[in-house]
């Protein structure tokens, strides 16, 4: 096996676990909406998740592990899907604000600042920013 291969054996697991993440939020309520659905879809395709790993993941999304990423900005970035993701149907239920809290603590976000890092990324997911507004907001609260 080569060096490449190993690279991308691993970025391709760093992705199926952080769908199985989103995949975690929006079943949180024990059903993908069409929203839901529509924004799986997208990142999939974003993320290069096959077909037959998406229906595999969608039966066992629990199996996979919360890799938190060393890098601050990929945190931000995945808070980002996530925060959109339980904001996909416009309704945001509070089991899935309460999973949201226990992904960010398991991205590797502060858990004594969970609540105020999540609340502010609804809010901004609210304000339909886009990432680099997202990621800009989110840095300046730590300043």
């Amino acid at each position: 096996m080569s060096i490449s291969d190993l690279f991308d054996s691993g970025f391709k697991k760093r992705n199926e676990d952080h769908f199985a993440a989103i995949v975690r939020v929006a079943m949180s309520d024990d059903i993908i909406n069409d929203a839901e659905k529509a924004f799986l879809d997208r990142l999939a395709r974003n993320l290069s998740i096959s077909d037959h790993t998406y229906k595999e993941i969608l039966k066992d999304y629990k199996s996979h592990p919360i890799n938190p990423p060393l890098s601050y900005d990929v945190r931000l970035e995945r808070l980002f899907d996530l925060a959109r993701m339980v904001w996909a149907d416009r309704i945001e239920e509070k089991i899935q604000v309460k999973m949201l809290r226990k992904l960010s603590i398991g991205l590797g976000f502060n858990p004594v600042n969970t609540k105020y890092i999540t609340d502010k990324a609804l809010k901004l997911v609210h304000q339909e920013v886009d990432i680099d507004v997202f990621t800009h907001e989110m840095k300046m609260m730590n300043q």
